[in-house]
């Protein structure tokens, strides 16, 4: 591949084809389940077909190679000529990663690396009809050197040409539909969508965009526009002199009606009409997520100037200045909004790979496993998704190795053979809510905590005291592990730790509950966005603090004389539930342990589904802050999550709870 080519149309590949390659992932799973499913086996013809013919326009001949052969195992599906298999579906999956293999190497401006041999053997055994007590081939078996594209002659060259012409016509016949044809205007919307209006890149209105690709090709990927006696060599080429593609040689998907030449079959159907109205101009635009963070920024700060008006604005009677503030305030919640949901995503994005890392743990470990996802459009935070990919990938992971079992154990227990995990995804309010359910062997708690007391992390006094919920927390632990042999899949005690932390980073927090023997549900809390936060201001001493507000349960006063030690900590009984108490002054100001008043505010917070009180010494409200990184000096500082400007021009640090609780609970208890 040339790199030199117009930066605008790689890129214009790199977006299509990677919302393809998503989509196809998904799309073998679904079919595997659904093998008889005519829709879904010529949608991923066409994905293919379409990453193909991308990447034969750029000259990226390794990937066409590869989607080409893939591409030819599903025109035999789609013929009826072969069925679909877990032996089959093992190959296109292995080509389908080969694929993104070859694709992240285009994204890096890198040659994309060929194929392996025998991957490429596997499918050209299975781009021919099924024959009856046919034979596989290895995984060892090495295809033929002369396979490749570079390799072949002058002749298999121009015949390939060939095969690639025919193929819109092939495809059309053999789906026996004309539902795919696109009219003239679709077709100018589609230049337009590529080069811009009225700019098509000097391609002719008469040149069909396949046989454009395909002329490119023929012509070694020469950037240079040709003129109109140039393009009708290369048909001639293509076709043989005087037999270029005609309207009854071309379906209408391929050449719009008012690109078909002048000199028409006899019998050629007479061309459409050209319709008066000019096609829709694009309502989309493609801007760079640094623009869309420096933006937030900007809002950001904007809402610092809102709350510091705000505050000013209370001490005063001035009815023109109250009414301004109100008409800043009410502007500014709408600006933020609106740029808010400029960086949303689905949470599709992230769903989306789960039917594939389902359906391969469960082949390899010789389980049945349904996975149902629910509320896939909900929408939140781009850096969101991008930060809760790997803990959902663990988590689903963990779900079908420790949580679904066998079909023969299922079966003896009187469940249904195949187990099933759920995805499922909500917003509630200004949070996202994330569930993750199955329906196996669910957990057992004093299993967990004899192997927490085993591993040294809980003593067995401890264990006694520990309620169900806690026990279940325990595999959050670092280094904890129920699996007894370490698999490609878990058992090194890692992953769970790595859950939580992630989690944690983002603000949120995670609840876990079991049933021995039916199952088990963990569901994740959220913020909908990173950018600005709602939190609870607290004074400690005579300094300001921000409580991230997901984190809060509760708040209330209390006599401090009321509060007793147990075990060597104090504790608060709330609705006969004892809770730890801890001073933040202990924590946060300098000096450590300070006289303790009578009377304080207590803050009960939630880290997962444990309770924890912490006293203040002043409740100053709910405020949304703008969160800034601290200085480099103060990296690493323990229970620090940030720092923001206050309403009243102070700053404030922003309070990582769990980090806290694990920094100082153990040394000021």
């Amino acid at each position: 591949m040339g790199f030199e080519v117009d930066e605008d149309i790689l890129q214009d590949f790199l977006v299509e084809a990677s919302e393809i390659l998503e989509q196809l992932s998904e799309q073998l799973v679904t079919l595997e389940r659904q093998p008889d499913d005519k829709d879904l086996l010529n949608a991923i013809f066409r994905g293919f077909h379409t990453v193909k013919g991308g990447a034969g326009f750029l000259s990226l001949t390794a990937l066409v190679e590869t989607c080409h052969k893939a591409e030819n195992v599903f025109d035999i599906l789609r013929t009826g000529q072969r069925r679909v298999t877990s032996e089959l579906m093992d190959v296109i999956l292995r080509a389908l990663d080969t694929v993104n293999a070859m694709f992240a190497e285009i994204q890096s401006r890198q040659e994309p690396t060929p194929a392996d041999p025998t991957l490429l053997e596997e499918l050209s055994f299975y781009c021919q009809p099924e024959q009856e007590n046919e034979t596989a081939p290895s995984a060892e078996a090495a295809a033929p050197a002369g396979n490749s594209i570079e390799s072949l002659n002058e002749q298999e060259y121009q015949q390939m040409l060939g095969e690639l012409a025919a193929e819109p016509e092939q495809e059309q016949a053999a789906s026996g539909s004309d539902s795919d044809d696109i009219t003239d205007d679709e077709f100018e919307a589609l230049l337009d969508q590529l080069h811009g209006a009225g700019k098509h890149g000097g391609v002719p209105a008469e040149t069909p965009a396949a046989d454009t690709a395909a002329d490119k090709n023929t012509a070694g990927g020469d950037d240079e526009l040709i003129d109109d006696g140039e393009f009708e060599a290369l048909l001639d080429q293509l076709h043989g002199a005087g037999k270029g593609p005609t309207a009854t040689s071309v379906p209408e998907k391929s050449v719009p009606a008012s690109s078909q030449p002048a000199k028409a079959a006899p019998d050629a159907k007479p061309a459409a009409p050209a319709k008066a109205a000019p096609p829709p101009a694009d309502t989309t635009v493609r801007v760079d997520t640094k623009t869309l963070d420096s933006i937030m920024n900007m809002v950001g700060e904007l809402v610092l100037v809102r709350n510091r008006l705000l505050s000013l604005q209370s001490g005063h009677e001035n009815e023109e200045i109250t009414k301004a503030v109100t008409n800043l305030d009410a502007v500014t919640g709408d600006l933020q909004g609106a740029v808010m949901k400029t960086r949303m995503q689905p949470i599709k994005k992230v769903f989306g790979r789960f039917p594939r890392v389902v359906r391969d743990i469960a082949r390899n470990m010789k389980k049945e496993i349904e996975l149902e996802m629910v509320g896939e459009d909900t929408d939140l935070d781009k850096n969101l998704v991008e930060a809760l990919a790997d803990p959902l990938v663990h988590l689903v992971r963990n779900s079908c190795d420790h949580g679904i079992e066998l079909p023969e154990e299922r079966e003896a227990a009187g469940k249904p053979r195949k187990g099933v995990i759920r995805l499922t995804a909500s917003q509630e309010g200004d949070h996202i809510l994330l569930g993750i359910e199955d329906d196996g062997a669910g957990m057992d708690p004093e299993k967990l905590k004899n192997l927490a007391i085993k591993r040294g992390i809980l003593d067995a006094d401890g264990a006694a005291r520990m309620s169900d919920n806690e026990a279940y927390n325990l595999i959050f632990a670092p280094g904890f592990s129920t699996k007894v042999e370490i698999t490609d899949v878990s058992g090194r005690g890692v992953g769970m730790d790595v859950v939580k932390t992630g989690i944690s980073s983002v603000n949120g927090s995670i609840f876990i509950d079991s049933e021995k023997g039916r199952g088990t549900r963990l569901q994740i809390k959220v913020p909908l966005t990173l950018a600005i936060l709602p939190t609870l201001m607290v004074v400690v001493g005579e300094q300001t603090f921000a409580l991230p507000l997901t984190n809060v349960n509760e708040i209330f006063h209390l006599d401090l004389t009321k509060t007793s030690m147990v075990d060597g900590q104090l504790t608060v009984v709330v609705r006969n539930r004892a809770i730890p108490l801890f001073y933040l002054q202990d924590w946060l100001l300098r000096g450590g342990k300070r006289d303790r008043k009578a009377h304080g505010h207590v803050v009960i917070v939630m880290i997962g589904n444990q309770q924890v009180g912490f006293v203040v010494d002043g409740l100053i409200g709910q405020e949304e802050v703008v969160i800034k990184p601290l200085d480099q000096l103060l990296h690493g500082t323990p229970g620090m999550a940030g720092a923001t400007i206050t309403s009243d021009g102070g700053i404030a640090l922003i309070l990582d709870i769990a980090g806290l609780i694990k920094a100082y609970a153990r040394r000021y208890a």
